[in-house]
């Protein structure tokens, strides 16, 4: 072995070890940064070829690896913006320019100047827009999403299209005669009555007026006749001024069980075709008791706070404690995460040995859940960095002795030549 070479491995060994104190300090400096994932620096020999009797040395190489799929713990906060990924997946996030990348760090706030959610490094939060649709929403790749916005967000008005009704009609009544409400005069005779408040297409409030007529006792029918009440005569009552909104005939058995159609259809004025369940209809041996009166939509209403479940989707809450949907969070996965290239602000992109990037939802397809409220914490372990650190501060002592060694024997050999 040459001095020379012996002094090139020393060398190497020194590199080794200062790119190993490197990443060392690195996990360190990071050990509280949201979603940092630990690097660790590997060796591998690299041998040179050596004959009989004679041995070249040869140097390290080294490679850094990251532990992205290692779960941090958990840091819990009381925003409802804070998201965590409990067991595998990504958020999507995006740069100023629109570069998308992968990040587990989730501590969100509504920016300022854009009403986004960003995490502290700047990068936004990418979901699918739900507002005019179903939370069920089908993934459309990472070209339909949008960056998640939630300031000055407004609940718009929602018309009523479904909704349900119940109650039980008294076995008792007596069956009516002469006019009913669905002939709409003055004087129409009717049994019970109940009333529903809709929404129409503006969010004003309908109010619609519900008359449940016995009209025979064999067999057992019921008419169940629906009006706008805006329509009534003065005073209330018939007749009211335009037709009936619905009218359906209602029979039951012998057990007092509905055996007609257990919907019905009406149309709100101003407003949507608004379909009653009425599932749970009956006639028993009992006063009328109403036991269900339901409707969707809602008035416009201001937004009193965000919630974000553990399905990813983001909801706006009103003062009157309804929810809306507004986007949908995808998770990013791919098949060789600890593969992925760092970059600046906690993020990550797809290389050819990480596989490429596949996107699911939360729940679905071996992805983990959102946390909301929790962020998760560094993976690193500082009993076990500064270990390693004070086993890398001596391996790169003992390779500088070797070159120390090396260059006194050189030294040695040139001072034989004078």
């Amino acid at each position: 072995m040459s001095l020379y070479g012996m002094m090139r491995t020393g060398v190497s060994g020194m590199a080794a070890q200062s790119n190993k104190l490197g990443t060392i300090g690195d996990n360190i400096a990071n050990s509280g940064t949201t979603g940092y994932k630990r690097a660790s620096t590997e060796f591998s020999s690299l041998l040179l070829q050596s004959g009989p009797g004679e041995y070249n040395s040869g140097a390290v190489n080294t490679s850094v690896r990251y532990a992205v799929s290692q779960q941090g713990a958990f840091n819990y906060s009381t925003s409802a913006t804070d998201l965590g990924i409990q067991g595998n997946g990504f958020f999507l996030v995006s740069d100023p320019n629109g570069t998308s990348y992968l990040s587990r760090a989730g501590s969100f706030t509504v920016d300022a100047s854009s009403g986004n959610l960003v995490n502290t490094a700047g990068f936004t939060l990418m979901g699918y827009d739900i507002t005019n649709g179903d939370p069920n929403v089908v993934l459309n790749g990472a070209g339909g999403l949008k960056p998640v916005r939630v300031a000055d967000v407004r609940l718009a008005a929602n018309p009523s299209r479904d909704g349900a009704f119940a109650a039980n009609l008294p076995a008792a009544d007596t069956a009516v005669t002469g006019s009913t409400p669905a002939a709409n005069v003055a004087g129409s005779n009717y049994s019970q009555k109940s009333s529903l408040v809709t929404f129409d297409n503006l969010g004003s409030e309908v109010t619609i007026d519900i008359y449940l007529t016995k009209t025979s006792d064999s067999p057992i029918a019921w008419e169940m006749t629906t009006f706008d009440r805006a329509d009534a005569a003065a005073g209330g009552g018939f007749p009211y001024a335009s037709a009936p909104l619905s009218t359906q005939t209602l029979d039951f058995d012998a057990l007092g069980n509905l055996t007609s159609a257990p919907t019905t259809s009406l149309n709100v004025p101003g407003g949507q075709t608004l379909t009653l369940d009425l599932t749970g209809m009956t006639q028993l041996a009992d006063r009328y008791t109403p036991l269900n009166a339901t409707v969707d939509g809602n008035a416009p209403s201001s937004v009193s706070s965000v919630t974000i479940d553990k399905d990813g989707v983001v909801s706006a809450v009103d003062l009157n404690g309804r929810k809306s949907p507004l986007y949908k969070i995808p998770l990013a996965f791919v098949t060789s995460p600890d593969n992925l290239t760092p970059k600046a602000g906690n993020v990550f992109e797809t290389t050819r040995e990480s596989g490429g990037l596949q996107i699911g939802f939360a729940n679905e397809g071996g992805l983990g859940s959102m946390v909301s409220g929790a962020t998760e914490r560094s993976n690193v372990d500082m009993a076990s960095e500064l270990t390693e650190m004070i086993s890398a501060q001596r391996d790169y002592t003992a390779n500088s002795k070797v070159f120390q060694t090396g260059s006194e024997l050189l030294d040695v050999l040139m001072s034989l030549k004078r």
